[in-house]
């Protein structure tokens, strides 16, 4: 999948640090009950993770995820958006993904930017954000 498969059509890039927890799964719920108006907004989403495939599998399955996830095990995608970060819990640093959302509209340039997100009404904020664009 390539940005240019979406071409013409407005996109949500999201990036979450790991499937499964907390803060990732709400996110994911918040996004698989809007993906019907956000198709109504002509707006296709994705989530993205450093998650291999198979968790990321585990992880639609066991909370019925509607939306599309994609692995990034390489970080590829993660560093091309700059989300792929230095980070510190409890004093320990260590690589990881940065949570952040990039709303791209169809001529395919970045059209707004959320970065270090806050799960709490985020979706809701980006489908708006989306109708308006």
């Amino acid at each position: 999948m390539e940005l240019a498969d979406f071409a013409g059509r407005k996109f949500v890039l999201y990036f979450y640090p790991r499937a499964d927890t907390s803060g990732c799964t709400r996110e994911a719920i918040d996004f698989s009950k809007l993906k019907t108006a956000f198709s109504r907004a002509e707006t296709e989403i994705l989530g993205v993770s450093a998650d291999s495939v198979a968790a990321l599998d585990r992880f639609k399955s066991k909370h019925k995820l509607s939306i599309a996830l994609a692995a990034d095990e390489a970080h590829k995608v993660l560093e091309a958006y700059g989300v792929w970060q230095q980070k510190t819990l409890y004093g320990r640093k260590f690589m990881g993904t940065v949570r952040a959302t990039f709303l791209i509209g169809p001529d395919q340039r970045i059209a707004r930017v959320w970065p270090k997100v806050s799960v709490a009404d985020h979706a809701q904020d980006v489908l708006e954000a989306a109708k308006a664009l």
